[in-house]
């Protein structure tokens, strides 16, 4: 859901809005304000790269790997990358259907022991979409309690295999973690080999990626950085999570040099047969605000072209990893600060790779509102029945309040357009027929949402 507050995970970034900008597009200086404007804010720390092909456009590390000791980001420093890490499991389970080890379209049961009798019909292409119906394990109440400690597979698979199911399989999408863990464990049990084992030696060897590997809590990992989460007071240490849990969900490391070879390893053929390669990236199944879910990744079919991507968000650190396929263009991001930030410079970047322009939240003029009926905008706007945005006027200014949220300004760009200045949002106001206002778009990370006038 996006929301005026920066998140740690944002799930379905939409095809940025162009405006004019400063700087031409493709322009290694202007890559770099975009990320400015971010780091300069305390909003990200890390590493960013654009690619066309084989050609770097830009490559550029920010701000700390470790504030404590004041060690700055290298663009080899080495960061937990999160729900990234699904794509590398995806593609290990369509490596082992080539082989004839195993079968999309079977029920996980078929390789996994003691399973309950309420997935009999879930296949293991559902959990791959995340239309399984099993409930998320990281979204369970008692979560926050036992992350902290170490967990065997089977007991992590124990903390959700009794819930009942919370839709029949194929029906919807609901992202969950728990159909990537029990892919993590159909890879060990169809291979004989542990998951780090085998996306080592299938993936990560093969193609050179000598600064990736499954985190471990306790080792000794060279140019690792520090995780950090912001707070009222400023930044703080992240909170603990024992990387034994993630598994195939989410408990990789990276580096953006190394997340490029995967990209072209991938998307080359050097990984997949393309008929594989072809399933793993077809929308399966519309997920939110225009994305679609595919096999570990979401695909977005913009005016621009097509843009097959995935975030990651773990405590301490948020990912993004974009890829136009027509263009041959990728986009890595990668922070040791949690927010919204990657994404929202991700899809920036992209803009940028793809030839367009970019305005930042700093660059939007405010024009005067003395002539504006302020009073024709406000009112309550519905996203979901849990998610509203409202609009009232305080003393001539227009004031908006997600749900659960601080109130926060709004100033006026143009006719019924609006924008933030605490994070980089717009609202554009839409009207029926008849001139009257009947829902308002937010536009935010790289993100679009409807919300209707209540």
């Amino acid at each position: 859901m996006i929301t005026f507050r920066r998140a740690a995970l944002v799930l379905s970034p939409l095809a940025i809005l162009l405006s004019t900008g400063s700087a031409s597009a493709q322009d290694a200086a202007r890559m770099d304000q975009v990320v400015q404007a971010s780091a300069s804010h305390e909003k990200y720390m890390g590493t960013a790269l654009v690619a066309i092909g084989d050609e770097v456009l830009f490559d550029k590390a920010y701000g700390s790997a470790d504030l404590e000791w004041g060690i700055a980001n290298t663009t080899d420093t080495k960061f937990r990358i999160g729900s990234v890490t699904k794509q590398f499991t995806a593609a290990s389970i369509l490596m082992l259907q080539e082989r004839g080890a195993l079968d999309l379209d079977q029920p996980v049961g078929t390789y996994l022991a003691d399973t309950p009798e309420s997935w009999a019909g879930v296949t293991l292409r559902h959990l791959l979409n995340h239309t399984s119906g099993i409930p998320n394990v990281t979204s369970l109440e008692d979560f926050g309690t036992w992350k902290y400690l170490p967990t065997t597979r089977e007991e992590i698979i124990a903390r959700f295999s009794d819930l009942p199911l919370e839709f029949a399989p194929g029906e919807k999408f609901a992202y969950s973690n728990s159909g990537f863990l029990l892919l993590t464990a159909v890879i060990e049990d169809v291979s004989g080999q542990p998951y780090a084992e085998f996306v080592t030696e299938n993936i990560f060897a093969p193609l050179g990626m000598t600064n990736t590997a499954i985190d471990v809590t306790s080792a000794i990992v060279p140019r690792r950085a520090d995780g950090y989460s912001p707070s009222k007071t400023g930044i703080v240490n992240a909170d603990y999570v024992d990387m034994g849990i993630p598994q195939g969900a989410g408990a990789l490391y990276s580096t953006t040099t190394d997340l490029v070879k995967w990209q072209r390893g991938l998307y080359g053929g050097d990984v997949l047969k393309p008929e594989s390669l072809a399933e793993m990236t077809r929308p399966a199944i519309e997920a939110v605000h225009n994305s679609s879910a595919a096999m570990g990744l979401f695909v977005l079919e913009g005016e621009d072209g097509t843009l097959i991507w995935h975030g990651g968000g773990i405590e301490g650190f948020n990912a993004w990893l974009g890829y136009d396929p027509d263009r041959e263009i990728s986009v890595v991001v990668l922070a040791n600060l949690n927010g919204g930030a990657a994404n929202e410079i991700g899809m920036h970047l992209t803009t940028l790779a793809r030839g367009g322009d970019v305005t930042l939240a700093q660059e939007r003029t405010e024009i005067d509102t003395s002539g504006i009926n302020l009073a024709e905008y406000t009112g309550t706007y519905t996203v979901t029945e849990n998610f509203k945005i409202a609009f009232r006027e305080e003393d001539g200014q227009l004031v908006t309040q997600a749900t659960g949220q601080d109130a926060f300004p709004v100033f006026a760009s143009g006719p019924d357009r609006f924008f933030l200045k605490v994070v980089d949002a717009q609202l554009a106001f839409n009207r029926n027929s008849d001139g009257r206002i009947v829902s308002v778009t937010l536009t935010q990370n790289g993100q679009e949402i409807v919300a209707n006038r209540e």
